[in-house]
């Protein structure tokens, strides 16, 4: 019963594949302690005394992971008792189909690799929550359905229930040409809980930077001299470096927007130092005769060579060369993000700073810092990329120092 239980998480993306094993371990050690069989769904009882049991030898995070491995389990074999029927063949051809379609539909509208393979996730996951119905069935209560199920069962957080909406409409408005109402949208879309960014003070941020090797600390002190989000900073080019007149432009930033912030004073030696050591690595790339980097939009088919051009070569290039996914093309493309979220959490954890602090942190500390200096909102919105003023009004609730210096009445 667990193997099939396996497929079920997996197929369903119920939980990460990572933590699937941990699932079925937690599942198989109730069972084995209430001396049931596996096919048995077990009452609220059963799972108490199993939950307490646990609760006496292992961590408050295990816990919870097993009760919710047990929750699901028991919704598995409840699903198993309705006897749902199997997707036909056709209905398999339908819904290969339709996720083609999707990711056609993405790419001609420009939509960002990551987006696609986000729609695509949830795509696949409301297929297996609705499995006997093919795409040309499906009708708006369905995804009424399955926001619920994300909500309750799964209990995701709110902008990860508006992520998987927004992949549904997507799906719904372009590729099925359903028309879902404003009003039935309000009634499942959740309501973003407005959450205080982390902010780190100047001498945190630098204690971080000390503990940070070469090429990780440029990117993280890059990120927070000009609050660049991670993948902003990633993909940079060497033509956007503006060293004479002090600028970064950043391109197709988040909403696809353009935009200038400053480049630091401070750091031009060590983007100089670090743009002649990768030249060497463009110049290896040319003698090789390797494909060009990636280009954006149309441009690869409109200027075909300008790939393989200095300009257009990657701020911070990755050692080894990549497939492109969507091309499958081999190239050198931009360090992966990982990279210096690993550094930036290692450097974090040997200072001893307690704050939950990654990469972005860097961004909403240059924000927090512009606003603490006098700077005036509207500019700070600028260098930021809001589009919202709102969106900016938040650091001037984690700024120490308010704009109009309001005392407390316990100091006066």
């Amino acid at each position: 019963m667990f193997s099939p239980f396996k497929d079920y998480l997996i197929q369903k993306a119920l939980v990460n594949d990572k933590y699937v094993p941990f699932y079925l371990k937690w599942v198989s050690d109730c069972y084995s302690f209430l001396s049931e069989p596996d096919s048995v769904v077990l009452n609220p009882e059963q799972t108490d005394r199993f939950m307490k049991y646990l609760a006496k030898t292992h961590e408050d995070g295990q816990v919870k992971q097993a009760s919710n491995a047990l929750r699901l389990y028991n919704y598995y074999l409840t699903s198993l008792q309705k006897n749902a029927p199997v997707n036909s063949p056709e209905a398999e051809s339908e819904w290969s189909l339709l996720e083609s379609r999707t990711k056609e539909a993405l790419r001609l509208r420009h939509r960002s690799y990551s987006t696609e393979k986000t729609y695509i996730t949830w795509l696949r996951s409301f297929r297996g929550f609705i499995n006997e119905k093919t795409p040309s069935q499906l009708t708006n209560g369905n995804i009424q359905d399955f926001l619920r199920s994300l909500a309750v069962e799964r209990r995701v957080s709110p902008s990860t229930q508006n992520q998987a909406l927004n992949a549904l409409i997507f799906v719904y408005r372009h590729v099925l040409e359903k028309d879902i109402g404003d009003k039935e949208l309000n009634a499942v879309r959740a309501v973003y809980k407005r959450r205080l960014p982390t902010v780190l003070t100047a001498r945190e941020a630098h204690a971080i930077f000390d503990h940070l090797p070469g090429i990780h600390r440029l990117m993280a002190m890059l990120t927070y001299g000009c609050g660049l989000r991670l993948q902003e900073c990633l993909s940079l080019r060497i033509k956007d470096i503006d060293l004479e007149q002090n600028i970064v432009v950043v391109r197709a930033g988040k909403g696809d927007k353009d935009r200038r912030t400053m480049l630091p004073e401070s750091l031009k030696d060590d983007l100089i130092a670090h743009i002649s050591g990768i030249r060497g690595l463009y110049d290896q790339d040319r003698e090789m005769d390797m494909n060009g980097v990636y280009l954006p939009g149309v441009l690869e088919k409109k200027y075909p060579n300008a790939g393989k051009e200095w300009g257009w070569f990657w701020l911070f290039p990755s050692k080894s060369l990549s497939v492109d996914p969507r091309t499958h093309t081999v190239r050198r493309h931009h360090m992966h993000p990982a990279s210096l979220q690993k550094a930036f959490k290692t450097a974090v954890t040997k200072t001893g700073i307690t704050k939950q602090a990654s990469v972005h942190a860097l961004r909403h500390s240059f924000a927090t810092h512009l606003l603490e200096s006098g700077y005036d909102i509207r500019t700070i919105q600028e260098l930021l990329g809001h589009s919202n003023l709102q969106t900016t009004m938040i650091y001037t609730h984690v700024a120490s120092k308010n704009i109009l210096s309001v005392r407390s009445p316990l100091d006066t």
